[in-house]
């Protein structure tokens, strides 16, 4: 409806149009002031436009054919976009701009979802009213990964008027952007069951399911990793009968892969199906999806067998890209394995070269640190040498190197950046562990309170504080003292390779640990001082001392417990 301030100008407004001569000019300069109130959200501006234009309110505007309604969305103006919701008619919230974008279609990219259900309240057409591009709101939604949006256009966009393009988008995008929670399982399967169909009506588009199953294999966080499976008992699991608890990324995959299932046979009279296979295992093999793989190793039993355009298995591809969670696998296929151990690549490499090659930055630098970096390429090199004939630990490649000549040039610089690394590290504990022994060795000589002058004894000497203060010291300075003589061992090191496996991590670690116990003693030893000197005056002041003094005890173990555990898990 036209607000009654414009329904009562009317006559006003015939009254100056008359006056202007010009007026073009006045037209354009009124659609400027309408274009700056929507920008800005000023509502009264517009009122003032809309009583000499009230059926501009639905026009276009600029030469972008925007109305209003697209320009406050556009400027994220909340209130401005309500007032003129209530005015509008239903064709008006039909219109688009050059980019055939309708009003919903600019909600659906802000994810304004409030907005959304007005719009769609005043007009129920419009999830359905496509852009320029073919797109509908649920798909500009998607696409966008506005969760919420998405959730609420699935529930007022009817499916059956969906393309299978559309479909396909939709799949590929809630994928892509993780929205495959359970509030977002509907759209998927949705998706899913529209794909089937169109499969079984002979209208399947086969790449475009691919790809869609091509996206779930370079997810592998999708999955979760708790509750990981073994190659051969995620082929035997009742997973696939329908029993038993199942995430919804598993039923995904398992849909998908149902889906798809019949274009993608291997070994058969189709080209195009091996390769679609071939690239769904190393994809899942690169990006460590290791679920992944149990599922489309127990579709296809015979796919352990694939190789690349360079005769490399998918364990080959494990190792090259350091994905463990996936070569692990390789001790669970029994015979098989001792065959595509052997496998030697287009450049003469076998698995123990490509073990001695350096890691991708990617997965190289989730270690934190170039000596733990370097520690965990020599903890790769040497698995993968464990488990290969001996035959092939000093095999050359066709550049005549053994995969310890590959894995020595490759290192090189890493092991040069891991040396100064850890000079930093121990030169940096080195300098706090030798002022905190300059302290607690000065404080066990000054004790509080004082000593007797007679007989030399301290004051306090049967107080239970005083005999905290002591112990604490005392394991203050034995333990800062131990961590500087396990600093100036690593300071003396000859940084080897074989001394960046175990040696260098276990000083560093226990380095560490002597460091931290050495902190909390001393600051158990100052805890211990205020209880002696003001217990007996202000009793509250040495427990809010105790309190400040956790603080650093927290921040150090905040600051340094995953560098610790790190070095424990690659340790043991």
């Amino acid at each position: 409806m036209i607000p009654r301030a414009v329904e009562t100008s009317g006559n006003v407004a015939q009254e100056e149009r008359e006056t202007y001569d010009n007026w073009t000019e006045v037209s354009e300069y009124l659609y400027l002031m309408f274009y700056q109130a929507a920008k800005q959200g000023d509502w009264q501006l517009a009122m003032h436009v809309l009583c000499i234009f009230p059926e501009d309110i639905g026009r276009s505007i600029t030469e972008s054919r925007e109305t209003v309604l697209h320009i406050a969305f556009a400027s994220k103006q909340m209130d401005f976009i309500k007032e003129v919701v209530r005015i509008l008619t239903e064709q008006d919230f039909e219109k688009t701009n050059a980019d055939g974008d309708t009003a919903l279609c600019f909600a659906a990219k802000l994810g304004i979802v409030t907005i959304a259900k007005e719009l769609v309240a005043r007009n129920n057409r419009l999830p359905l009213i496509r852009n320029s591009e073919g797109r509908t709101p649920l798909c500009i939604a998607v696409l966008f990964a506005h969760r919420e949006m998405a959730l609420y256009l699935c529930s007022v966009t009817s499916f059956e008027h969906l393309s299978p393009n559309e479909y396909t988008e939709i799949l590929m995008a809630t994928i892509t952007y993780d929205m495959y929670g359970m509030p977002y399982i509907s759209i998927i399967y949705t998706a899913l069951y529209i794909l089937k169909i169109n499969e079984k009506s002979g209208t399947a588009r086969y790449r475009e399911n691919h790809a869609a199953l091509r996206e779930v294999a370079r997810k592998p966080f999708a999955f979760g990793s708790k509750n990981r499976l073994s190659l051969w008992k995620g082929s035997l699991n009742l997973w696939f009968k329908g029993i038993g608890n199942k995430t919804s990324m598993q039923a995904l995959v398992q849909e998908l892969v149902s889906c798809v299932s019949e274009a993608f046979v291997p070994f058969k009279s189709r080209p195009f199906s091996y390769i679609c296979v071939r690239i769904l295992l190393f994809d899942a093999a690169k990006f460590g999806n290791v679920e992944f793989l149990i599922i489309l190793i127990r579709s296809y039993p015979n796919i352990i067998w694939i190789t690349n355009d360079f005769h490399q298995s998918l364990f080959h591809i494990a190792v090259i890209n350091r994905q463990q969670s996936v070569f692990n696998l390789i001790y669970e296929i029994g015979a098989v394995k001792e065959i595509i151990l052997t496998y030697v690549d287009s450049y003469k490499q076998n698995i123990l070269h490509l073990a001695g090659k350096l890691a991708p930055p990617s997965r190289l630098n989730l270690v934190p640190g170039a000596a733990l970096q370097m520690q965990q390429e020599l903890l790769w090199f040497k698995k993968v040498e464990k488990i290969m004939p001996p035959s092939y630990l000093n095999q050359k490649n066709r550049k005549g190197q053994t995969p310890g000549d590959i894995f020595t040039e490759e290192h090189q610089h890493l092991q040069r950046e891991g040396k100064e690394w850890m000079k930093d590290t121990a030169n940096y504990c080195l300098i706090v562990a030798t002022l905190i022994t300059t302290v607690v060795f000065a404080a066990a000589f000054t004790v509080p309170g004082g000593s007797n002058q007679e007989t030399g004894t301290p004051i306090f000497l049967k107080n239970k504080w005083f005999r905290v203060f002591f112990i604490s010291d005392a394991v203050a300075l034995v333990f800062s003292s131990s961590s500087i003589l396990i600093f100036l061992s690593i300071l003396t090191s000859r940084f080897t390779e074989m001394n960046f496996l175990k040696s260098l991590p276990l000083k560093l670690v226990s380095g560490l640990t002597a460091l931290f116990i050495s902190i909390v003693a001393m600051l158990v030893a100052f805890s211990a001082t205020c209880f002696l000197v003001f217990e007996s005056e202000m009793a509250w002041l040495p427990f809010v001392i105790i309190v400040l003094v956790c603080v650093p005890i927290i921040l150090f173990v905040l600051l340094h417990f995953k560098l610790w555990a790190d070095i424990i898990r690659s340790i043991w």
